[in-house]
């Protein structure tokens, strides 16, 4: 069916969106039926036969729930609505979004959307619905994102390549969580790929790094002779990321003084060199990713909630590699094709057990202890096939204590224990020690003064 014969039912609770889609429509579509109440909608159904439902996940109304557009995509089934439903979400809503394909709906927009985005979704949705596919939750996903490294197959990362594409040519800001490893950068990579700016710089900057007399300048830049050693004027890199994407990788380990100076540009959208009084428009997309726990460090004040709001327009949570199934097996597959041409090395397979061994161990290191795994064995390898003895996993990520050695169980001798080993490690090194324990600087001296350290 083409949109022109299609009847449309809209179901939206804000007059202004059933007002733009309604003058969107009404010259490509046959029929389209606006309804700002959604309890009129079983009304509306056993009236008019519908093509397509555009309906908004959220409604002031008295089902009260947090989730009222999956109600209505569950009461659109019980009431033997034939329509192909596609969920009508903002970005705080994208998760619930994500469910309802799960539970029915053919596909979501997200608000504000581009007009052509919109009447794209539409026409795919009437295409798979004369198809007589049934939704499988992620429509077009495959088992990578196109232009990037990102693998998978697992559901989990279908979900996230989904999301990716939906989120990407939109300008709001993503924060990516995950644990070390898991591939937040790439995660990054492919929102910018895929996003209206693609064609603009991507600047990637670790600000957990940046000591509190770098950040400014860094990140804002300098007029010559501002300090010491400003001997020419210096770009910062938001200036330099204007137009594009900015990348603030680590961002849970900045200091609250660094956050107060980050919240500032982004709710004035300038900035101000140091030695200068002039400010500087931006335009950026930020995207930020860090392996902390976020929302703990700021329900312990050391991290500004308000801050939070600002870079956490939609967040992506980026999942272990321990969750992700067979992913293991491909991204081991993939690996092994690399650096089989890197090495100028015939492996070409694994044998069994490899697999095996692969799939049953836990990789606390994730993806990147995964990839320097697989890369180490292809080095060492005698054989065309890759043997399950070929694969040595990371003493780092998995230290062996011996079995004549006595554990200690005692919960805070424990975490001493390990403060200790990693100060030691780092040679007394506090930022870098803070940076391996997932603390900040000040939380582990606070833990360094709890212990008598």
């Amino acid at each position: 069916m083409s949109l022109r014969n299609a009847s449309i039912l809209v179901v939206d609770d804000d007059p202004d969106v059933l007002t733009a889609v309604r003058l969107l429509l009404k010259t490509e579509a046959a029929h389209v039926i606006t309804e700002k109440n959604p309890e009129n909608i079983r009304s509306l159904v056993s009236k008019q036969s519908f093509d397509i439902v555009l309906l908004d996940m959220n409604f002031n109304s008295s089902i009260n729930t947090g989730n009222e557009g999956l109600f209505w995509l569950r009461k659109l089934k019980e009431f033997g609505c034939g329509a192909a439903v596609i969920m009508i979400t903002a970005y705080g809503d994208i998760d619930l979004a994500v469910r309802s394909l799960k539970e029915g709906a053919i596909d979501f927009v997200v608000k504000p959307w581009h007009n052509e985005k919109l009447i794209t979704t539409i026409k795919d949705a009437l295409k798979r619905k004369d198809s007589g596919k049934e939704p499988d939750g992620f429509p077009g996903s495959s088992g990578s994102m196109i232009g990037s490294e990102l693998l998978g197959d697992s559901e989990v990362m279908r979900e996230i390549f989904y999301k990716i594409e939906k989120i990407a040519p939109t300008d709001a800001n993503i924060l990516i969580l995950g644990e070390n490893g898991t591939g937040k950068d790439l995660i990054a990579k492919a929102i910018y790929l895929h996003s209206l700016r693609a064609e603009m710089p991507l600047i990637k900057v670790d600000v957990g790094a940046l000591t509190d007399s770098l950040f400014e300048s860094e990140l804002f830049g300098h007029k010559k002779g501002a300090f010491t050693d400003a001997r020419e004027d210096r770009v910062g890199l938001f200036e330099s990321a204007s137009g594009g994407t900015l990348f603030l990788d680590e961002i849970g380990n900045i200091s609250l003084h660094q956050q107060a100076k980050l919240l500032s540009v982004l709710q004035n959208r300038q900035i101000t060199r140091i030695g200068t009084n002039l400010p500087i428009p931006i335009d950026i997309r930020l995207i930020c990713a860090t392996n902390l726990p976020i929302f703990e460090l700021a329900n312990e004040s050391r991290f500004r909630k308000d801050l939070i709001y600002r870079i956490n327009t939609v967040e992506i949570m980026v999942p272990p590699l321990r969750k992700r199934g067979t992913d293991i097996s491909l991204l081991a597959k993939h690996f092994l094709q690399l650096y089989s041409r890197k090495y100028l090395k015939n492996v070409e397979a694994f044998d069994s057990r490899a697999l095996e061994k692969l799939q049953g161990y836990h990789f606390p290191g994730n993806v990147r202890e995964l990839q320097y795994t697989i890369e180490r064995a292809v080095i060492m390898a005698e054989y065309e096939v890759l043997q399950s003895g070929d694969l040595i996993f990371s003493p780092i990520e998995s230290p062996v204590t011996s079995k004549e050695e006595p554990v200690e169980l005692n919960l805070s001798q424990v975490e001493k224990n390990t403060i200790l080993k990693v100060i030691e490690k780092h040679n007394g090194n506090i930022s870098k020690a803070a940076r391996e324990l997932g603390l900040t600087r000040t939380a582990l001296y606070r833990r360094l003064s709890k212990y008598d350290i």
